[in-house]
């Protein structure tokens, strides 16, 4: 690279101090935000431009999405030039006949699912965070959410892409396609990359049939050993889009952080959300039989179905709340998965591994069970800092790792690897495997100018 164009180029951007820290920064907080600029691009060719300028100025760029991750992907904490997509929320196309949606890549998730909403459609990969994550993010970290066990993760979903590579090159990928075998597609490649081998700057997401009326149960178990056994009793019944989990400590932070009160068993140790297809509330009755028996054996001790849509929202809360009302107590966390049939051993060891080497360390359990993925939340002491607490994180990591590994598990089931998991990929991925992916780095990038230091590591 040669530093022979340091002009500018002629694109919205700023050195604003304020801006800085806060498009240098995800949800994690353990690295300062120290970007040396921020670009507002408004379309792929000025996405291209930035590229081309940095490779030939030696600058490295950071995609910066609606920073809602969790693994430090889109953190400028080196001096980097940071890409925000804030100023890309175009609508491109829609295709009734597929149906499909082509955005640009800044287009809130949120508001995408309210256009498929509009046009009678639904696009159906949901989380918490949906309205303020950028579908292009939500693509480069390959997001899950709450259905995944009816619908899939983000990869499911994406029909094709527009990206910018490490080179500057514009790929059009599978351009919205169902069938296409003409070679490798590059389009799963990109998605899950995290922003290392191209930018992503369109995306054509495929819809679905609205989902039919739903409700939500609220249910208490009696041990760990009773969560699996309900899913499987629950999935026989009824059409389950969500079995989600949370311990005890997760509903007393909601509680605590709303000034709410649990509407059931608040001793009970786990605790579990389900949605289950109910139109015109006409499965109510199955459901209400399999909660019975469930009681009589011994497994739930407590529970509760909606009866509105409000009511269900308000059931969904002691889910969906976990993550802000533990926020300011700087969670360190573990995203998790193994086989959906060893999540209780799993979980066993785990917790007596972490009340072992950490007992003084509060611990927040909750996860996607119907997939098998676990979120590990260690809370900060309120006496701690944020260095220090980061410190003994990250030393307790390789044995919660190791145990991952002997499960041949994933020590990242949907938050990415990003810069706090990048020294853990080999728990993971064999050796050949993380070479691979080097490789290809090199061919998309060949001057490391993509969110260097992620995934991969320099």
């Amino acid at each position: 690279m040669n530093a022979n164009n340091e002009k500018l180029p002629e694109i919205e951007s700023t050195d604003d101090s304020s801006s800085l820290s806060h498009y240098g920064q995800d949800w994690t907080r353990f690295w300062k935000p120290a970007p040396e600029r921020l670009f507002f691009p408004r379309s792929t060719r000025e996405v291209a431009e930035l590229v081309q300028w940095a490779r030939c100025n030696g600058k490295a760029l950071v995609p910066s999405g609606g920073r809602t991750g969790l693994s430090g992907g889109a953190v400028a904490a080196g001096g980097e030039v940071v890409v925000s997509m804030d100023k890309m929320r175009e609508v491109v196309e829609f295709d009734p006949a597929e149906p499909s949606l082509t955005v640009q890549a800044g287009m809130p998730v949120g508001q995408l699912q309210s256009l498929a909403e509009e046009k009678g459609w639904c696009y159906p990969v949901d989380w918490a965070a949906a309205d303020s994550s950028q579908v292009g993010g939500s693509i480069a970290t390959n997001a899950g959410g709450i259905r995944v066990l009816r619908y899939g993760m983000t990869r499911d979903w994406v029909l094709g892409m527009t990206v910018v590579t490490g080179t500057g090159e514009i790929l059009e990928l599978n351009r919205g396609l169902v069938k296409n075998n003409a070679g490798l597609d590059l389009r799963h490649l990109m998605i899950g990359s995290e922003g290392v081998l191209g930018i992503i700057t369109e995306a054509t997401l495929a819809l679905t049939q609205q989902p039919p009326e739903q409700s939500v149960m609220l249910l208490s178990f009696a041990d760990l050993d009773a969560i699996m056994p309900v899913f499987a009793a629950l999935r026989r019944s009824l059409e389950l889009s969500a079995f989600e989990m949370f311990d005890q400590r997760s509903v007393r932070h909601v509680a605590g952080a709303g000034d709410l009160s649990f509407p059931l068993d608040e001793s009970a140790p786990f605790h579990a959300v389900v949605e289950f297809d109910d139109p015109g509330q006409a499965n109510q009755e199955k459901a209400l039989e399999v909660f019975e028996q469930l009681v009589e054996q011994g497994r739930v001790v407590d529970g509760t179905i909606s009866q509105s849509g409000v009511q269900a929202e308000e059931l969904w809360h002691w889910r969906e709340a976990i993550s802000e009302s533990i926020a300011e107590r700087t969670p360190y966390k573990n995203d998790l998965s193994v086989r959906i049939s060893k999540i209780p051993d799993f979980l066993r060891e785990l917790d007596t591994l972490v009340n072992r080497e950490y007992p003084d360390f509060e611990v927040v359990w909750f996860g996607h069970i119907g997939d098998g993925n676990l979120h590990m939340n260690v809370l900060r002491p309120e006496d701690w800092s944020v260095d220090d607490f980061h410190k003994a994180g990250r030393e307790l990591s390789p044995r919660v790792f190791e145990l991952v590994q002997r499960y041949h598990g994933s020590v990242s089931a949907e938050h990415g690897v990003g810069l706090l998991k990048r020294d853990d990929l080999g728990w993971s991925r064999q050796a050949g495997e993380i070479e691979l992916m080097r490789g290809i780095k090199r061919l998309f990038d060949p001057d490391g100018v993509l969110n260097p230091g992620k995934m991969l590591g320099d």
